[in-house]
């Protein structure tokens, strides 16, 4: 059986659009850049050791596959990750702003047996901001708890002025991707039925 080691409310809605039936792992795992760790090694280390640690809650379960995931926004070298609070949140908006970053999204599958990866990385231009657009937003309330500070698929929307690469990466989970690292492990995606079933 497939689980989701993670507390993301927008993984298990994306997880979901791939109509697969899946078990929820509520994890906790330190997202602390290492000294010298690269972006890309930061991100693809903390999926895998989400996964790790949903895989050891549920390595007595045959056939059990985890998958762990996570994602960041980057600009230049650094790692914008979820904001501390809305000052925090309109400061990493402003340094956003009319410019263009990256967003790594790293997702990892483990089994008792084996393990795969991939990396997905995109690009995200902002247009600029005006001090009443940042203020707004994170008066919203909806900054909290996202990497950088900002939802694409929310108010920060209309921000955005070009995307490179993948929309639901961006998000915080690549499906088609992660669709083709599941078929590695037999589990094949289906579109769910109309009316929201899986």
């Amino acid at each position: 059986m497939l689980h989701l080691a993670s507390r993301s409310p927008r993984r298990r809605e994306l997880l979901a659009r791939l109509g697969l039936d899946f078990g929820v792992l509520d994890g906790d795992v330190p997202e602390q850049r290492m000294p010298g760790e690269t972006p890309a090694g930061y991100v693809a280390r903390v999926a895998r050791e989400k996964a790790g640690a949903g895989l050891l809650r549920v390595v007595a379960v045959p056939g059990a596959v985890v998958l762990g995931s996570d994602t960041e926004v980057v600009l230049g070298d650094e790692v914008f990750g979820k904001p501390a609070d809305g000052d925090e949140a309109a400061a990493m908006l402003r340094r956003l702003s009319g410019r263009t970053h990256r967003v790594l999204t790293a997702v990892s599958l483990v089994s008792a047996g084996r393990e795969a990866a991939v990396l997905v990385a995109s690009e995200v231009a902002f247009a600029e901001l005006s001090d009443e657009d940042i203020a707004e937003y994170v008066a919203s309330g909806e900054p909290a708890g996202r990497a950088g500070a900002y939802a694409i698929q929310g108010g920060a929307e209309r921000f955005v002025t070009r995307l490179s690469g993948s929309y639901s990466g961006v998000m915080g989970l690549p499906l088609h991707e992660t669709a083709g690292l599941l078929r590695g492990f037999g589990i094949h995606a289906r579109t769910p039925r109309a009316g929201g079933g899986a």
